[in-house]
């Protein structure tokens, strides 16, 4: 059997043609420096002879006579930075994304250490904020950030420009990026993987139904993955992120500069929180909800009320909304296909953050790939995405159990609401919650302060609880569909 190979690519509108030239790396292609429209057109016939080759199996381990092959599924922040990872290493990779100018309606909040360890332009970041306000049930105001030094802050983006400079980046070094939608996968035994996809030239709205043949899939195509479909990843529960994009006038714009706020209570989810969040010229203000997403446009209703004072007489610019995973799915890989970011459910529980953990996934997994195949010149497979999943496993399951543990905990009625609101004045828990989140560590406790926080919790929950045997607080707001008070119960 012929080790050469390719990835054939058909189209319904196509001709056939008889294999060419073993493929040229397309990062190779464009490392010159200068453009012209002779190299331009050189890339392109190189590209199309590049797809128009035929795969072959082989065995993991096995010497290659070209590129490893993989396709990644999904532009995100986890697909763009799988593809920039493969094609860095050596890797031919395909980048597949149907949506180039998707704006998923997403907080948009990113750590500090994701600008070194991404090497990320600070132009994609709008703001960066330094000061939060988290705001109870009963709209009791506790300010959070008082510990972070003038050199720390959380940045803030708009998904739209964000992704697009990981495609964009992805793709100068050597991906191969095709606006496509990805539609079925098809394996026989161990043999090549062949993608059905649909195809779309610039300005079209009809696809072309084509096909790829590859080595390796990652799926990076989000909570509703058709990849993780096409393996039976196992369900996953998901919540309904919703999202206004807000334009208010610059006195009010001159407020949220550096600050971002997030309310909690059951009038505005009964199991996550309300934000408006700064961006570039307006504000985001948004909610989500696993158990009731029938609700969503009231709980989003109730977080315009509740921040009313400061966004009323706004424009609303944008409406989104977005399926979001609960939790890591039961399989997230089956042969040489393996599942990064949202499609394998890397959204933690109470922050919901995603953007971080899906880049830090797609990354893992393309680096496993790339070292496997010791920089594209040998097949790879389970071994590597199995050792993905290790290292992942082992450095962020802590991470993401904790945080579930504090949700049900603090999210399960008002009164915890309330001790949660109470818990975050205490500097030591500022300091260890943004320590945790800007840097992404397990930040150790002292003995000491861990005790008095465990004391300090127990007297805030009980406080909390007292609230359900007297008469409540009462938190009244501004439109007709919540002209009644809401009891803290």
């Amino acid at each position: 059997m012929s080790l050469s190979m390719g990835a054939k690519v058909s189209m319904s509108a196509q001709t056939k043609r008889t294999p060419s030239m073993p493929p040229t790396m397309k990062h190779a292609m464009v490392s010159s420096p200068i453009m012209t429209p002779t190299t331009s057109v050189s890339m392109v016939k190189k590209a199309e002879r590049s797809l128009s080759q035929k795969v072959f199996a082989v065995a993991d381990g096995t010497v290659l006579d070209r590129p490893l092959r993989v396709a990644v599924i999904g532009g995100g922040p986890s697909g763009a930075c799988a593809a920039e990872t493969l094609a860095k290493g050596g890797v031919e990779t395909f980048l597949l994304e149907r949506k180039m100018d998707n704006c998923k309606p997403c907080g948009g909040a990113i750590p500090i250490c994701m600008v070194e360890e991404f090497d990320l332009p600070m132009e994609i970041i709008d703001r960066r904020v330094t000061k939060m306000k988290m705001i109870s049930p009963s709209n009791r105001e506790v300010d959070v950030g008082k510990t972070l030094n003038e050199k720390e802050w959380i940045g803030m983006c708009r998904r739209e420009v964000f992704d697009d400079y990981l495609r964009k980046r992805a793709e100068k070094l050597g991906a191969n990026l095709i606006n496509g939608l990805y539609m079925r996968m098809e394996q026989e035994g161990d043999g090549p993987i062949t993608l059905h996809y649909n195809k779309y030239e610039e300005g079209s709205k009809v696809g072309v139904p084509s096909t790829l043949e590859v080595d390796m899939i990652i799926g990076a195509d989000g909570a509703n993955s058709r990849v993780a479909q096409n393996i039976d990843a196992g369900e996953a529960d998901y919540a309904i992120a919703f999202q206004e994009r807000i334009r208010i006038d610059d006195e009010k714009m001159e407020y949220y500069k550096d600050l971002a706020e997030m309310y909690v209570g059951d009038d505005v989810s009964p199991d996550f929180y309300g934000w408006v969040f700064p961006k570039y010229d307006h504000v985001a203000v948004g909610t989500g909800t696993v158990v009731n997403k029938t609700a969503i446009k009231q709980y989003q209703q109730a977080t315009r009320d509740r921040s009313k004072v400061k966004t009323e007489g706004g424009k609303i610019i944008r409406v989104e909304a977005h399926p979001i995973p609960e939790h890591p799915r039961p399989r997230r890989f089956k042969g040489r296909v393996a599942l990064v970011g949202d499609a394998a459910g890397y959204v933690t529980k109470c922050s919901g953050e995603g953007i971080y953990f899906a880049a830090k996934s797609g990354r893992m997994a393309a680096e496993a790939i790339v070292e496997y195949s010791e920089q594209g010149k040998k097949m790879a497979g389970e071994a590597a995405i199995k050792s993905y999943l290790s290292k992942w496993d082992k450095k962020y399951w802590a991470t993401y159990k904790v945080l579930d543990i504090l949700q049900k905990v603090f999210y399960r009625s008002n009164p915890a609401r309330e001790a949660f609101v109470e818990m975050c004045e205490s500097d030591y828990v500022q300091k260890m919650t943004f320590d945790s989140y800007l840097y992404k560590t397990v930040v150790p406790g002292t003995p000491l302060e861990d005790v008095k926080l465990l004391v300090g919790t127990v007297g805030s929950l009980l406080r909390g609880n007292a609230l359900r045997s007297g008469k409540g607080l009462s938190v009244s707001f501004g439109s007709k569909s919540n002209e009644e008070k809401v009891m803290v119960n």
